[in-house]
């Protein structure tokens, strides 16, 4: 049986055009190395996967390569590489620095490789630090990290330093196909770009991933067995999600979350990843971005035409609230909970919860029914008026309105005595003229008035609290309330004394403490309030009565100058820590209190010998 070697291992980049996605730093090391421009201490940073020690080594076999050199040699006498993470010691660093004075003997240049170089102790970064500044001619130190913010600033300021970036998804894609290719193994692209964005920007990472999907699925690699072996969310998941969103299908859309979860995966991913579909999006609603989404061509044409059925301020919305459902997932308590809220809002933001009709509701006809006797009444007053009305005028027109959004009309009815009917109303406005001969002239009775219909006119907004809409609708009424100025210069000022303001004032808390609000009423009768002209003034021995009490003024107010009629009235609250004094008595301070009213209780504390 062959030896199996991993990807990651068998594909190591032997030159620096096999680099995958670092063209500007492979560059700037070729040059330098042709130029002659190198200098003697490299620092390589940046994360995890990216190609930091495949360049290093590179480097050091390019630059001591000449035109006698073999193509496979390796100049193994010439590298030496130091895993910092295990010797990061004093002592450790003080061998690699007897080593550097010995010159090569097969090439020109010694290079020293020590990776994870942050790992070294304090005492270690200090016993590097001259050698690092001042080496040998032939020794070349190449410093590899991931966390460069831990390295000293003194060794940042000895070394050239390269910042390796995360490679990208497109880039990552593509040296995976090259490597399908090259193992005989049949790749969808749009399973190889889950990969190239599960490895997160890490080759390393991604060959790994490969190397485990090949050994699922074979020689064959298709979208469902990556997303089915790596566990992931695919792209079908999200659509269908928003298509629900879309249609304002609040039930399928839970139990598509339910079906998820049920699948192994973590609420917080799903949100996210919503989050991140919405965003792509909004990327397709112009061509000139569509480029920014990295994504398959089959992919990105479902994208595109999702983004069509969608507007902008659907999807500027809907990120805002996926975004704040997915800050406040780990400090909430019901997880599941709040995710499902956040997916019900989703699917409300392009429903109208509000009536389709908005107009001012109009009581039907039908409404009043009326006993055999009052009908009999309505009857005969009919007779009277119509035969008054056709006296009047030829022509009589009745004017039935539906629930249109117009000024109420005052309906009189002046037909010709008939059983009366209920008229039903339609959608639209109907007009229905009666025209009614002139009757011969009869004998006048006693004309009962016309009955009149009341006015109906409706002028406060019908808002439903269910919606969306109907909540902004809400807020919107309560800011234009509070911008609308009062005129208080015709209300009542009407002079009041003291003591009326006092029974007052104990008549309001007689009812806080009847209505079981027992603890502001205490407040309330904690002082006993002074009047200065319209001024109530209030003295409490701590500032937490009197916050209580000043969230309780307005009530407060509102009933005392109805009762006091007078509008002028404010309240003035202030804090006297002496009043303190009055209420927390020491136990001292009140055997003290009690032996001035019997001084009889010394001696009975003497006889029993007791003590407080």
């Amino acid at each position: 049986m062959e030896h199996f070697i991993v990807s990651a291992r068998k594909y190591r980049p032997q030159t620096f055009k096999d680099v995958v996605g670092q063209q500007a730093i492979t560059n700037t090391l070729e040059n330098a190395i042709a130029n002659n421009h190198l200098a003697q201490a490299l620092l390589f940073c940046g994360p995890r996967g990216v190609g930091k020690t495949s360049c290093a080594r590179i480097l050091a076999k390019r630059i001591n390569q000449d035109e006698n050199t073999r193509p496979d040699e390796d100049f193994a006498f010439n590298i030496f590489e130091l895993d910092a993470a295990s010797n990061n010691s004093v002592d450790d660093i003080r061998n690699l620095i007897d080593q550097v004075r010995i010159p090569p003997q097969v090439g020109t240049y010694k290079v020293y490789i020590i990776d994870e170089v942050h790992m070294l102790s304090q005492a270690a970064f200090n016993a590097f630090l001259k050698t690092l500044e001042e080496p040998p001619k032939h020794a070349i130190f190449i410093l590899a990290t991931t966390e460069k913010h831990k390295i000293i600033p003194t060794i940042l300021s000895r070394c050239q330093i390269f910042d390796f970036k995360r490679i990208t998804v497109t880039d990552a894609r593509k040296h995976l196909v090259q490597i399908a290719q090259e193992e005989g193994i049949e790749a969808d692209e749009e399973a190889l770009h889950i990969i190239a964005q599960k490895a997160d920007g890490a080759m390393r990472d991604a060959l790994s991933i490969f190397d485990r999907v090949v050994s699922f699925s074979g020689k064959t690699l298709s979208r469902k067995a990556v997303t089915e072996n790596l566990n992931v969310l695919d792209y079908d998941t999200y659509f269908t999600a928003t298509d629900f969103i879309l249609k304002n299908d609040i039930p399928q859309l839970l139990l598509q979350f339910n079906d998820i979860l049920s699948r192994g995966f973590d609420g917080h991913h799903f949100i996210a990843g919503l989050a991140s579909h919405f965003r792509d999006l909004m990327v397709c609603k112009n061509p000139p971005t569509i480029h920014l989404l990295e994504v398959g061509d089959g992919t990105k044409k479902k994208y595109y035409e999702q983004s069509q059925q969608t507007e902008l301020a659907f999807l500027l919305k809907a990120i805002d609230m996926a975004n704040n459902c997915d800050l406040t997932y780990k400090t909430s308590r019901n997880q599941r909970l709040l995710v499902e809220l956040c997916l019900m809002q989703l699917a409300s933001i392009t429903y109208d919860g509000e009536k389709k009709n908005d107009q001012p509701f109009i009581i039907p006809p039908s409404f009043y029914k009326l006993s055999p006797e009052h009908a009999q009444k309505v009857d005969r007053s009919l007779k009277t008026t119509a035969s008054i009305t056709n006296e009047a005028a030829p022509v009589a027109e009745t004017v039935v309105t539906s629930t249109q959004p117009v000024v109420p009309v005052t309906q009189t009815i002046t037909t010709p005595a008939q059983p009366t009917t209920p008229v039903e109303t339609s959608a639209q406005p109907t007009i229905i003229k009666t025209h009614t001969e002139v009757a011969p002239e009869t004998p006048k009775t006693d004309a009962t008035p016309a009955i009149t219909q009341p006015k109906i006119a409706i002028t406060k907004e019908r808002i439903s609290g269910l919606s969306l809409k109907g909540l902004q609708r809400k807020k919107e009424l309560e800011e234009k309330r509070k911008e609308q100025k009062i005129d208080v210069t015709n209300l009542p000022k009407e002079p009041f004394t003291e003591i009326a303001m006092q029974a007052a004032w104990k008549e309001y808390v007689v009812k806080l403490s009847n209505r079981g609000e027992k603890i502001i009423a205490s407040n309330l009768e904690a002082d006993t309030p002074k009047l200065d002209g319209t001024v109530i003034q209030l003295e409490y021995p701590n500032a937490t009565m009197k916050v209580e009490v000043e969230r309780a003024q307005g009530p407060l107010l509102e009933f005392l100058k109805r009762k006091l009629n007078n509008y002028d009235i404010t309240l003035d609250i202030v804090v006297n820590e002496e009043v303190q004094r009055k209420y927390a008595y020491t136990p001292q301070e009140k055997y003290d209190k009690l032996k001035e009213q019997n001084p009889d209780l010394e001696i009975l504390k003497r006889a029993f010998d007791l003590e407080l």
